[in-house]
């Protein structure tokens, strides 16, 4: 397995592409690690401490069943790979597996 998509170009700054032009990954790709990120948190927190909501905010909006914790769970699982996913996508848009830097 190639580790290519970490490697830095000789001179320290961003990919090129065949065009010797810079590819730097855009913002999207750093929001999207941000919101998985922040996704994986909320998504261990819930499955460690499932009464989180109740004590953060005082509140018990599904009586004690739980469902509301698990709906959490379900739904930030899926944004983390999500956002994972995109942000793979972008980074392979930014470094592609062919392209070259200059030398």
């Amino acid at each position: 397995m190639a580790f290519h998509a970490f490697h830095r170009a000789p001179h320290g700054g961003a990919r090129h592409d065949r065009g010797g032009r810079e590819r730097p990954v855009r913002p999207r790709f750093w929001a999207e690690i941000v919101l998985g990120g922040l996704s994986a948190l909320l998504f261990l927190v819930t499955l460690v401490r499932r009464d989180w909501i109740e004590l953060l905010f005082g509140v018990d909006p599904d009586a004690g069943s739980g469902a509301l914790e698990w709906l959490i769970v379900a739904v930030t699982a899926l944004v983390a790979v999500l956002c994972a996913l995109g942000a793979r996508t972008e980074w392979r848009r930014a470094h592609p597996a062919g392209a070259q830097a200059p030398r």
